[in-house]
């Protein structure tokens, strides 16, 4: 099966199911010379499915998850906590609703390249990958492949029918 036609059929699964925002973190101009402050402005939705974002003709690498929240002064002890509030304010000023999750940082992946209609000869430096003829994932970046149509048969029904309290 294509990887085309795997994507296709997933997303006739997911029809039903939820989607999560996705975001592009802007730094407005200078205004009389004053700096103003980054925001995050929507840019379309995905489903989330672990290491991919599938939108209505694309999929995505996940990059960062945040959860808009209204700016307020807190004492962190770790600067990548600093860092996570100072984007989670920037989304807030974007227009997102307060607790909703955004995903930033996600990058474009071709899955083209795995059926050798694209550029590549099925390597990959995202998770997806041809291994042994089989379109595959790399879950995580220690993990090891998986074959795609699994990975998403399982991952679509976490999100359809998700465990007793997830």
């Amino acid at each position: 099966m294509s990887v085309a036609a795997i994507l296709d059929a997933a997303r006739e699964r997911l029809t039903p199911a939820r989607r999560e925002a996705l975001g592009e973190l802007v730094s407005p101009r200078r205004v009389l010379g004053i700096a103003r402050a980054p925001r995050i402005v929507r840019a379309g939705t995905a489903w989330h499915l672990g290491a991919l974002l599938l939108t209505d003709d694309a999929v995505l690498a996940t990059g960062e998850i945040i959860r808009a929240r209204s700016e307020t002064i807190r004492g962190y002890t770790a600067e990548s906590q600093r860092r996570r509030g100072e984007l989670a304010a920037a989304a807030r000023r974007g227009g997102f609703e307060e607790g909703e999750t955004v995903h930033i940082g996600w990058r474009m992946l071709d899955p083209a390249a795995l059926d050798g209609t694209g550029a590549g000869s099925g390597a990959s430096d995202g998770p997806l990958a041809l291994v042994a003829g089989v379109p595959s994932i790399r879950w995580s970046t220690s993990g090891g492949f998986m074959p795609l149509d699994r990975y998403l048969d399982e991952r679509i029904g976490l999100l359809l029918d998700p465990p007793a309290g997830a």
